[in-house]
């Protein structure tokens, strides 16, 4: 409910200024609903109807709505979920978390994490203005993990 309490207030403002970018970072586990964690896919699903519909809402208005969907990340979270496996192993973090990727999600083009700065960018292309065409969308930077090329 973060982004939905964030964007209700500062759409209007933003709306004002004719100008705006409302970005909710949701997961390929939205389109991807892991069986083992049911209530993390729900609620990602949720933002990208939250997104597509505010989208809608502000039609006309300046303001852009997008959702991002990140796969696998190696982030400080992900990185500390994986720290006893990688003095278990002796192996890097990185190959650590490839195998982590290949084993549960195999379904990866890139077969590893990806790093925060790829996530990043997107969200950096997305609040930009190059991205005033780009609304409603859920864009993804899942590594190919979303086996779908839509």
């Amino acid at each position: 409910m973060s982004g939905v309490r964030l964007a209700r207030a500062y759409a209007s403002s933003m709306v004002e200024r004719g100008w705006g970018r409302i970005v909710f970072v949701s997961s390929e586990s939205a389109l991807n609903i892991p069986g083992d964690m049911i209530h993390y896919g729900f609620t990602k699903t949720g933002q990208l109807a939250v997104s597509r519909g505010l989208a809608k809402r502000l039609a006309g208005t300046g303001v852009t709505v997008n959702a991002v969907l990140p796969g696998p990340t190696l982030s400080e979270g992900v990185a500390d979920m994986l720290k006893a496996e990688v003095e278990r192993s002796g192996d890097s973090l990185e190959k650590v978390a490839a195998d982590f990727v290949n084993t549960h999600r195999g379904s990866s083009i890139i077969q590893r994490a990806a790093r925060v700065e790829e996530v990043a960018h997107m969200i950096l292309y997305v609040s930009s203005a190059q991205a005033s065409a780009t609304t409603g969308a859920a864009l993804r930077v899942d590594g190919g993990v979303v086996d779908s090329i839509v």
